[in-house]
């Protein structure tokens, strides 16, 4: 593909770092990636250690691999991290946890309840902690720490109350500041959100979200509602057109701006392999679609996805990003964390 003779003004390199949108070009597309970094906290409610431990601990090389191919692709990422894991040791993960905690009818879903059984430190329990791997993840360029709550809270499960998720916002606040980073992002566990709690990330000093496609079938809904019919919808559209192409334009909602998934990077399946060329054709066309109409695509996956089969995930994500090269050439559709879209609509003069 021959390079967009206009690409210089619609993008600029950070020398070191990669593509970063050019806010006098005020066109709010790009190709965005976010990742639910929760380690064995956004799985202990519905998984053990025995039935999923391979998948956690390959997150934690999977980490690694991930942030180097996005530093050879110069391609910027949200990673929404649990609070929880910011720390190395239990003592400082006590200290910190907050007052108000969630009462969930469902006490399954609560981790409070299970924290005093957990290992002492990153090396004894690496299945709980990960402030060495969030440490790699801040020293690598165009990767933004945001928050997927203290807790990996449900917002959206009996019993929660808005009190409780912003204590919990606090907590995640605090733990971030301990390694010097202020969040600005967040992405709401399980995809669970409502207009009150939007708000109250407004009030907490977050700036951007990621919110749901457009779809009925990828509405809020608790864990409940997530039906085996809605649950099959989704996968069979991660391979066949239900939902389109779920590009979409940023927008703000009650003061925050909302960057919408588009893709669930499914986890590569072994049952299901057959079915891989649909799978990432449905994705690499949307992709295109998107920088054709300058339009943001937003994938999102868990590194414990990548936990497993890695080579086979990996292999994905790379003709996923090489399509993002291309497209960049073509186009000068950008890679963009979800700060970066934020700011970037506030530089063209977006308000609420």
């Amino acid at each position: 593909m021959k390079n967009n003779p206009n690409m210089d003004s619609a993008c600029a390199v950070k020398a070191g770092e990669g593509f970063v949108a050019d806010a006098s070009s005020c066109n709010p597309g790009g190709f965005v990636i976010s990742l639910d970094f929760e380690l064995m906290w956004g799985v202990r409610d519905s998984r053990t250690i025995s039935q999923y431990g391979a998948n956690i601990l390959g997150a934690r090389k999977a980490v690694p691999r991930l942030l180097e191919l996005f530093r050879k692709n110069r391609v910027g990422c949200t990673w929404a991290t649990v609070g929880m894991l910011f720390f190395d040791n239990k003592e400082e993960l006590l200290a910190t946890l907050p007052e108000i905690k969630p009462a969930y009818r469902n006490l399954e879903r609560s981790p409070y309840k299970d924290i005093m059984g957990i290992g002492r430190d990153e090396e004894d329990d690496p299945y709980h902690y990960g402030l060495s791997l969030i440490e790699q993840i801040k020293s690598t360029p165009r990767q933004e720490i945001g928050t997927h709550t203290f807790s990996h809270y449900y917002c959206l499960e009996e019993g929660e109350t808005l009190e409780a998720f912003d204590a919990d916002l606090e907590a995640a606040k605090i733990a971030a500041r301990r390694i010097g980073v202020e969040l600005r992002s967040i992405v709401f566990p399980r995809n669970q959100y409502s207009q009150k709690h939007i708000d109250s990330c407004r009030k907490a000093g977050l700036f951007v979200f990621r919110g749901n496609g457009e779809h009925p079938i990828y509405k809020p809904v608790a864990q409940n509602e997530l039906t085996a019919t809605l649950r099959t919808a989704r996968l069979i559209d991660s391979y066949l057109n239900i939902s389109g192409t779920n590009s979409s334009r940023p927008k703000f909602v009650d003061g925050l701006m909302d960057v919408p998934a588009s893709r669930f990077l499914r986890p590569w399946s072994r049952p299901l392999r057959r079915f891989e060329p649909m799978r990432l054709g449905r994705i690499l066309s949307a992709m295109r679609r998107s920088a054709q109409e300058g339009s943001v695509f937003h994938i999102w996956f868990h590194p414990h996805n990548f936990g497993v089969n890695q080579d086979e995930n990996f292999s994905v994500l790379n003709e996923i990003l090489i399509e993002y090269r291309r497209l960049y050439d073509a186009f000068g559709w950008p890679s963009l964390s979800m700060g970066e879209v934020a700011e970037k609509m506030n530089g063209c003069g977006a308000s609420t």
